[in-house]
């Protein structure tokens, strides 16, 4: 094994001495500190990078290193670090994106008096990501897993003066810890029922795969359900999405990072990481597949009726989630990482372009802005591989990634497939709409002034459209090359031309429906408006979503609240006082007879002795 593989654990210490470094300089040092992020990630890429080149050839071994951290009587627990081909992938798409969010926002952030704190987020974020990748056990998992949440609740809020933007740091922080005590349960019942109480990923991997019947199949299902759960909640699907598309109130550089390829990218790993246990379990895998392709298609719909381009994008990302949660629970596991390796590229590339209209239009609004293309040539031309890569039109890489998911619904659930290719449609009319609206027609007030955003901002749209382009060629119909090497050749991808075929056409249609609708605007969808008017404030409320949650779960429990506080209060609060008040009565009382005077001490003596004698003379008389 090369000496570099069994060094990676430096990897996640680059960001976190720039996080250190910046804590410790303070808001004084802004020019400084953005340079110090900068290096952070970079110097973490470079260390990829060169992993990745080392681990390319064929028949890689993956590499384990462990140290003792607690022992409890016989029992030892270790932590340390395992180098996959899995790893490895995810080291490198989490370093790159943090690389190029960092280099956006030196521009997008210039003028943010806290932006160096803004940075120190953005390293502890990158390093939290990077610890949970690199771990090799559940435990470590875990602690990394909530720091990621964090980390994500300091961003999402970072202008926390904002309401809104307090309210979607709480919300996602309340929601997300939902999934989280799902994975908790699951590590428990692991660590209960494992073999010597061992949580490392190999373990658990040769317990699992080699069926040794050490866990029985309903305990197997309970553990992979209670996994999913915590997927659910990291990875937004249904039903704990509704954090995600308010997690847009953070910047827009934080909106990449977590959409493309550290917070919502952590579910999916998840499930990756202990695919084995999901694939003892048909149950919980048609589990995974049946929510995933619901979500995809309902994400997508609501989708369709929103203004806001970065909640277009965030419920987007919702529906890609659920593309790659269908593909996992399919039994492709090279189906869903790679669309989960070409979505971090044309999505974060997607965000960062929504990034430059809204720093050069001042506005969110695709209804208030138009004619872009002629103002901002490099967002609008990246802008348009993105949004093409996500519709999946060949050859961007979206396509092929997409396209072999819906090729292993093809081939097992043919509900799942027309849920799929239902959802493909869905996102080609919405991106077409967004993009026509947004890029086409003549300058809105809003755009009249806009200008293209600065080479620190367009440079790393430039090199994410390229990614976008082409990263889809690692794997397809005559180059399996990514799937032979994630799963070791032991699991092999077919892509359907039928298939093919059918994305292509349904993609093909939704962007020429968007154009006669938004862009030559020979069709209207004014008619919908009128004559449902119910079903376009569905979509626009997402379901009534937040009001269902609100009715059902958070005024009940503010509610019960109200009635314990009372209860609290009123009673045992009412007891303790009626206590404290008859010690005090009592102590007044006794300190009036301590007053020095001796007919008093003779009055309560005589009243002692009058006492007295009547109570014994009642003892011997009465019966």
């Amino acid at each position: 094994m090369d000496k570099l593989t069994q060094t990676a654990w430096l990897i996640p210490l680059f960001p976190l001495a720039a996080f250190l470094i910046l804590t410790a300089l303070g808001r004084s040092y802004r020019r400084v500190g953005v340079l110090i992020g900068i290096v952070g990630s970079f110097a973490a890429f470079l260390f990829s990078l060169f992993i990745v080149v080392d681990r390319l050839g064929a028949n890689q071994v993956d590499y384990n290193y462990s140290i003792e951290w607690l022992a409890i009587g016989d029992y030892s627990l270790r932590i340390g670090f395992e180098i996959t081909n899995l790893t490895t992938l995810m080291l490198a798409v989490v370093t790159l994106v943090s690389l190029l969010v960092q280099l956006y926002s030196a521009g997008y952030m210039k003028d943010d008096e806290r932006i160096t704190v803004f940075y120190g987020y953005v390293s502890l974020f990158t390093f939290s990501m990077l610890g949970l990748v690199l771990s090799d056990n559940l435990l470590s998992f875990y602690i990394f897993w909530e720091l990621v949440g964090v980390c994500s609740f300091l961003l999402i809020g970072f202008w926390f003066t904002l309401p809104k933007a307090r309210a979607a740091a709480k919300k996602a922080f309340i929601v997300t810890r939902v999934g989280d005590v799902g994975l908790l349960l699951a590590i428990l019942l692991l660590f209960w029922y494992m073999p010597e109480h061992a949580l490392d990923f190999t373990t658990i991997q040769s317990v699992f795969d080699g069926q040794s019947g050490a866990i029985t199949n309903g305990i197997t299902t309970l553990i992979a359900l209670l996994l999913f759960v915590g997927a659910i909640g990291k990875s937004g699907q249904f039903p704990l999405h509704v954090w995600l598309p308010d997690a847009m109130e953070g910047p827009t550089p934080i909106s990449a990072l977590i959409h493309a390829a550290t917070m919502v990218a952590a579910g999916v790993f998840l499930i990756a990481r202990t695919f084995d246990i999901f694939q003892d379990s048909a149950a919980a895998m048609e589990t995974i597949a049946y929510v995933g392709g619901f979500t995809a298609i309902f994400a997508a719909t609501i989708a369709l009726a929103q203004n806001d381009i970065k909640r277009i994008l965030a419920y987007s990302t919702v529906s890609q989630l659920g593309y790659m949660m269908m593909a996992l629970g399919l039994g492709s596991l090279t189906g869903g990482i790679f669309h989960l390796f070409t979505h971090a590229f044309f999505k974060a590339l997607l965000f960062l372009g929504a990034g430059s209209i809204i720093h050069a239009v001042h506005t969110q609004n695709i209804n208030e802005m138009g004619g872009l293309r002629s103002k901002m040539s490099v967002t609008t031309w990246t802008f348009a591989i993105g949004a093409l890569a996500l519709i999946g039109i060949p050859p961007f890489s979206g396509f092929w990634s997409k396209d072999l998911i819906l090729s292993a619904a093809w081939e097992t659930n043919p509900l799942l497939f027309g849920a799929g290719l239902a959802a493909a449609f869905l996102t080609a009319l919405y991106m077409s709409r967004l993009f026509f609206l947004v890029f086409m027609g003549k300058p809105s007030a809003a755009s009249m002034d806009a200008q293209e955003s600065r080479a620190v901002m367009t440079l790393p749209l430039i090199v994410l459209a390229v990614l976008a382009a082409v990263s889809g060629f690692v794997e397809t119909p005559w180059n399996g090359w990514l799937g032979t090497w994630l799963t070791d050749g032991s699991e092999e991808a077919h892509a359907s031309g039928a298939v093919i075929a059918y994305s292509v056409a349904v993609g093909l249609l939704g962007i020429y429906i968007g154009w006669l609708a938004y862009g030559k605007r020979s069709i209207s969808f004014a008619a919908w408006h009128e004559r449902l008017p119910w079903l376009v404030r569905l979509l626009e409320r997402g379901y009534y979503n937040d009001e269902l949650y609100s009715a059902v779960i958070i005024k009940p429990l503010k509610l019960l609240g109200n009635v314990l506080l009372a209860f609290d209060t009123y009673v045992i609060g009412g007891i303790v006082r009626i206590a404290g008040a008859a010690v005090s009565t009592a102590g007044r009382a006794a300190a009036r007879l301590q007053n020095g005077q001796a007919q008093t001490y003779s009055l309560a003596a005589a009243i002692g002795l009058v006492v007295l004698v009547a109570a014994i003379v009642g003892r011997r008389f009465l019966p």
